[in-house]
């Protein structure tokens, strides 16, 4: 369910605005995006584990407000990021 560290280091890479980057905000939703899929896959064969989907909803939930702060911040960086991780908005 949790995504493994050479995944997590390859997000990093390639949505990193400089080297060492791990605190912006399209590093952080990249690496929500992630999880959110892995775990969503996760919860589509084990439909009773309800304890997975809250934590689910407190992903998509954090992944939600992160991409509104970039919206306010900067609308071009998160029009990019969308674009990128295909998300729907």
């Amino acid at each position: 369910m949790s995504i493994t560290a050479e995944r997590k280091q390859t997000l990093i890479g390639e949505y990193a605005k400089k080297s060492g980057d791990t605190g912006s905000p399209e590093v952080q939703i990249a690496i929500l995006s992630e999880r959110i899929r892995n775990l969503t896959d996760h919860l589509s064969t084990h439909k009773k584990d309800f304890h997975s989907r809250r934590g689910l909803l407190v992903m998509v939930g954090k992944r939600r407000r992160l991409l509104d702060y970039l919206k306010r911040a900067d609308g071009e960086r998160y029009a990019h990021l969308i674009e990128r991780l295909g998300l729907r908005r």
